[in-house]
């Protein structure tokens, strides 16, 4: 259905209040999953948050690039192997990570945010120290994957009082200057809370967190951190969405006034969030 005039003038006055709601706070988003290889969703998601930026919201954009890094590997002869749904990180993949990820993934973003009018910079958590890292203690061995020990705001910021869009990858770096390989909603949730942010948007493959994973229509749409536990223990949060909520969680408790998971196929989909009462997806609260 085409907009009329009128039509058009009513949506740009809904979204005023949420828009002066935000303006001058920080809100990340985590991009992944489909949003990130579909290309008319990739042109959608860095169109938002372009808009984001214009209207006086201060965006950062948190990215991982998994399938790219699977690729490179495979072109470069180097087996792809993952360990309780990480990725075993030896020498040579710590090299193709941080080549594919503060390279490529993150460069063509910048390029494409230029493309669309927008002003961005590609940063990773080796510059200025960002995220410092150490590897990864557990049962399993997972070579060069790190665990976050601090973040430096300080690059996310000058980018951001500097006007353009800080677009983030996710490789660490330790005192000696190894390079580690972080979790990208670990990282997004770090960096939320070290900014103190307003919201942090995880952008997924599903409508958000439901009550049976084959019914879309039972989305849960508000979940308190006191509930997380219980829901874990009926198994609603269950496999590879456990890591993703504790990344919301752990978000919140750290000081982010809220963080959201979202459909990332739906087009627009931060816009729908951010500029309506409704939102969409499950959104984690104290």
């Amino acid at each position: 259905m085409e907009l009329t005039e009128n039509m058009k003038a009513q949506v740009l006055t809904a979204a005023l209040p949420y828009i002066q709601k935000y303006s001058g706070k920080i809100v990340v988003v985590k991009y992944g999953g489909n949003a990130m290889i579909n290309p008319e969703l990739k042109k959608a998601v860095m169109s938002d948050i372009i808009l984001l930026s214009l209207v006086g919201i201060k965006a950062v954009l948190i990215h991982g690039g998994g399938p790219e890094i699977s690729q490179m590997l495979d072109r470069l002869g180097i087996e792809t192997k993952f360990v309780d749904g990480l990725r075993y990180t030896d020498d040579q993949t710590a090299e193709v990570v941080q080549m594919v990820l503060a390279g490529k993934t993150n460069k063509d973003l910048v390029s494409l945010i230029g493309v669309l009018g927008g002003k961005a910079l590609g940063l990773c958590g080796i510059d200025g120290c960002m995220i410092k890292a150490k590897k990864l203690s557990g049962k399993t061995d997972l070579g060069f994957v790190g665990d976050i020990v601090s973040i430096d705001t300080s690059p996310i910021l000058n980018a951001l009082d500097s006007g353009y869009i800080p677009v983030i990858a996710t490789v660490g770096v330790d005192e000696n200057g190894q390079v580690y390989n972080i979790n990208a909603d670990t990282a997004a949730a770090a960096i939320a809370a070290a900014l103190r942010a307003e919201n942090m948007i995880m952008l997924t493959d599903i409508r958000g967190l439901m009550r049976d994973i084959k019914d879309e229509n039972s989305l849960i749409p508000t979940v308190k951190l006191s509930d997380v536990e219980a829901l874990i223990n009926e198994g609603i949060i269950s496999g590879g969405m456990i890591p993703k909520v504790r990344s919301c969680e752990s978000a919140v408790r750290n000081g982010v006034k809220k963080a959201v998971m979202i459909d990332g196929r739906i087009p627009h989909s931060i816009l729908i969030e951010m500029f309506s009462d409704e939102g969409i997806g499950t959104m984690f609260t104290e």
